[in-house]
């Protein structure tokens, strides 16, 4: 309930359409009780006049009953609309909420979590909980609000059926609903966790589905997802069958409120205390007053997942960044580009091995290292580090004497420019995927960026030009077209450190000639750090440093 209290506060801001919904529906429920009372007393008063037993004004109350059934239409439609409104402007806030707290855990303290899972959170997880004003918050407002209404209206004919009316909507609205709460808890938790693996388990199989494939493993993986598509389904039939039992039993207690009501209201009409027409009048205001109470039960059988849902957002977004932000008020800007690093050492997790133990390196503006090793050795975290995407426990790292945890993450990330040996590319257009680097770039820049890259005259065959879609992580272009797209927008920010992990590492001599005439173009000028074991890349460092965990050596100039 705290989690789920803490969410709906971030709904403040959508109160009004919030409150508007609830209003609307509390009048569609009310309506529809007044409508079906009405047109009981309404059809027996009819009869009777029919039969000449009593006299009736017929156009007032058929009026009444033309306008109940018009109000409760254009309510039911505004209902509809501001309700579903409210709701997905909640699920919009809660998005940006979610998304505002995961950023800053990225990449370091996002390791704890699969892809898989994170997906799930952000899709599914988010999306449970619309039952949070849709199924519960305004069902139980307007349950209480409508109760009150009805009761107080059946209590001016009756005051035993109105204590009747009201200990049934009590037993329909509050015990059947808690019970279908506590039956149905671990079924919405099984069921959260279980839509989370198989969200994993389904994006892990179409992102390793060539490797399943060449290790025959493809029917195994098959299995084992179909295994847990079929524990969600055991999960989603119990609270089924949960909320059905509820809507059930919510029903029967109507049934028996109703034959309550026929069986305190037909003595006093045989005894002349009540007229005939006002027994269906109560009977079938009472029956419909569970309108009011109705969806309470399947909406707690779901409670359990909508809780669980909201644990896991609340888990991610109460995590602790590994690396924290400088304050804006003391952040400085570096004025120089050369490069330090002081003895500087880091380990991935309090228990681990270092993964760099006293490392110290210096580059002077514009010079240009490369940095070969081991595997493990710590090359690639060198790099993470002076991004500032992991911590180290100890030593300095400065960008031109100001310490990379004094300068502020937009600044560091214009300093900096990064091509990597995986280079991701979005499923847009090359044109969108380069203007990530530079949002403002004019089309001359962009193919300017793209001639520096070697890729201008490539890209100009392409029946769609810049316009060409890459496909889904660049599939649509080849290693080295990739990898020069990711040159072009290092051209494009022109940030004055250069980071190169692998720039050429799986590529062909032809590519890896294309790549590496583009990286020399790049180079000019940048104070660029090289992690390859390369040596036609490392041609292009001024000095080589091998990196081990034991000790470093300087390789030569």
């Amino acid at each position: 309930m705290t989690d789920l209290l803490r969410l709906l506060k971030l709904f403040t801001p959508y109160r009004r359409w919030m409150l508007g919904g609830i209003a609307l529906g509390s009048v569609v429920i009310l309506a529809n009780v007044a409508l079906l009372a009405l047109s009981g007393w309404f059809i027996a008063s009819m009869a009777l006049a029919g039969l000449g037993l009593q006299t009736i004004a017929y156009f007032a109350p058929a009026a009444l009953i033309r306008g109940l059934a018009i109000l409760r239409t254009g309510a039911r439609y505004g209902e509809r609309l501001v309700t579903h409104e409210a709701t997905l402007r909640c699920l919009a806030e809660l998005r940006v909420w979610f998304y505002e707290r995961l950023e800053p855990l990225g990449p370091a303290a996002m390791d704890t979590w699969r892809g898989g899972d994170l997906l799930s959170r952000i899709r599914a997880d988010i999306d449970s909980l619309d039952n949070l004003y849709l199924r519960i918050v305004a069902p139980v407002t307007n349950a209480l609000l409508c109760g009150i209404v009805i009761v107080a209206g059946l209590a001016w004919f009756d005051t035993r059926i109105a204590l009747l009316d009201l200990a049934a909507l009590m037993l329909a609205g509050a015990v059947l609903p808690l019970l279908a709460l506590k039956l149905g808890d671990a079924a919405g938790r099984g069921l959260t966790e279980a839509r989370a693996a198989l969200d994993g388990a389904a994006t892990d199989t179409v992102r390793g589905l060539g490797e399943l494939a060449v290790l025959g493993a493809v029917t195994r993986q098959r299995e084992r997802v179909a295994g847990l598509a079929e524990r969600l389904i055991r999960h989603q039939r119990r609270q089924m069958w949960v909320g059905a039992i509820g809507r059930a039993l919510s029903g029967l207690t109507a049934n028996l409120a109703l034959w309550g009501t026929l069986i305190l209201v037909i003595p006093r009409v045989a005894a002349g205390d009540m007229p005939g027409p006002q027994l269906a009048m109560l009977a079938l205001g009472v029956l419909a007053s569970f309108e009011a109470v109705a969806a309470l039960p399947t909406a707690f059988a779901a409670f359990g997942e909508t809780a669980a849902a909201a644990r896991r957002l609340v888990e991610i977004a109460d995590a602790t960044p590994v690396v924290t932000a400088p304050d804006p008020a003391a952040a400085r800007t570096p004025a120089r580009f050369d490069i330090a690093f002081d003895d500087v050492s880091m380990r991935y997790r309090d228990e681990a091995d270092w993964a760099l133990a006293g490392f110290s390196l210096t580059l002077e503006a514009g010079e240009a290292v490369g940095l070969v090793g081991d595997s493990g050795a710590g090359k690639s975290t060198i790099l993470a580090l002076i991004q500032r995407f992991r911590e180290f426990q100890a030593g300095e790292i400065t960008i031109g004497g100001v310490s990379v945890r004094d300068i502020d993450d937009a600044t560091l990330r214009q300093t900096i420019s990064v091509v990597a040996q995986r280079t991701h590319l979005f499923n847009a257009s090359i044109r969108d995927n380069l203007l990530l680097a530079k949002p403002d770039a004019s089309d001359d820049e962009v193919r300017e960026a793209l001639r520096l890259a070697g890729l201008e005259e490539e890209i100009a065959h392409f029946p769609d030009g810049l316009d060409t879609l890459v496909g889904e992580v660049g599939t649509r272009l080849s290693g080295g077209q990739a990898r020069r797209v990711a040159i072009a927008r290092a051209f494009l920010r022109d940030a004055r450190i250069l980071l190169l992990d692998e720039p050429t590492e799986g590529l062909d001599a032809d590519s890896e000639a294309r790549v590496l005439e583009a990286l020399g173009n790049l180079m000019q000028g940048k104070t660029t750090l090289l992690v390859s074991h390369r040596p036609r890349a490392l041609a292009f460092v001024g000095r080589v440093m091998r990196v081990s965990k034991s000790d470093l050596v300087t390789a030569g100039s």
